[in-house]
């Protein structure tokens, strides 16, 4: 896929993406015990929408008009959406604009960031020498936080189990691999022998090369606790997007997240919907016993 983050920094996905993830983070807070935050492909930690069509080489169209900035004139919107585009409004006033649309977008690690209490603590792992080292820049002020130069995925055997026996992981990798599934796969079975109440969000997209039916084949191959899948699509099977939708892949999902995530699927896709077809669902690929 080829993924620089910039291009699509504020697309419809990281609006998916980030709405699961600032709810998931509120659901961990429902205890007063502290957890570990660990996100293995943490890229620089914020973007500036205004450059977001730059490459190294080629102008691209911007995809946030599509995303964020959908939701950012919105007259109405779901609850599941309000804790989530707060987060963003104020991180782009704190980064200095002050103009009606969006600029300034925050990645996962700056995001959560926001969020987490005094007993919660950060590990952000980026492989990417450079963008770790932005990384580290804009995390620097940030308390109880750690950011590593190191491939995200050996993370999860080097950072698990946590002192705190509480986990939220998110694993968002870039998809430049051919065998990214794998590497997922084999990355959450290792994560899961070491906490196996550990709540995991893995981020994956729809595209003709990345086949999701295989990857959920190789997840069934575990043996998983509780799983659930929140799939969405912006445009049905007749698009000539190359990425018309993506998942999460939420293992050990929160009491009742299922309540929470249904509708607020259903309503992001009236929001974001660029075609016909366009929906959001939410499914256990492994049943609460």
């Amino acid at each position: 896929m080829n993924y620089r983050h910039h291009f699509h920094a504020g697309n419809f996905a990281d609006v998916v993406k980030h709405a699961l993830l600032v709810r998931l983070v509120t659901a961990m807070q429902r205890k007063d015990k502290g957890f570990l935050y660990l996100d293995t492909h943490a890229g620089r930690g914020g973007y500036d929408l205004e450059i977001a069509g730059q490459g190294d080489s080629l102008i691209r169209q911007p995809e946030w008009p599509q995303g964020i900035g959908r939701l950012w004139t919105a007259k109405k919107l779901p609850v599941f959406l309000q804790d989530y585009l707060a987060s963003i409004r104020l991180y782009d006033r704190q980064q200095g604009n002050l103009g009606e649309q969006p600029r300034f977008y925050p990645g996962s690690p700056v995001l959560v960031s926001s969020l987490l209490r005094p007993q919660d603590r950060m590990a952000l792992c980026e492989h990417q020498p450079d963008e770790c080292e932005i990384l580290r820049s804009t995390m620097a002020r940030t308390d109880r936080c750690s950011v590593q130069n190191m491939d995200g995925y050996v993370a999860l055997r080097a950072m698990l189990p946590p002192p705190e026996k509480r986990a939220l992981v998110l694993i968002d990798p870039p998809f430049e691999s051919g065998d990214e599934f794998s590497s997922i796969v084999r990355a959450v079975r290792d994560g899961l022998r070491r906490l196996p109440g550990a709540v995991m969000a893995i981020w994956y997209p729809f595209t003709k090369r990345a086949r999701a039916e295989n990857f959920y084949a190789q997840l069934r191959e575990l043996d998983l606790p509780p799983t659930a899948l929140a799939e969405f699509v912006v445009a049905g099977e007749s698009t000539s997007m190359k990425m018309p939708g993506c998942g999460v892949v939420l293992i050990n999902p929160p009491w009742r997240f299922d309540a929470e995530a249904t509708p607020g699927l259903a309503g992001l896709a009236g929001l974001l919907a660029q075609d016909s077809g366009a929906t959001g669902r939410y499914w256990w690929l492994v049943p609460e016993r």
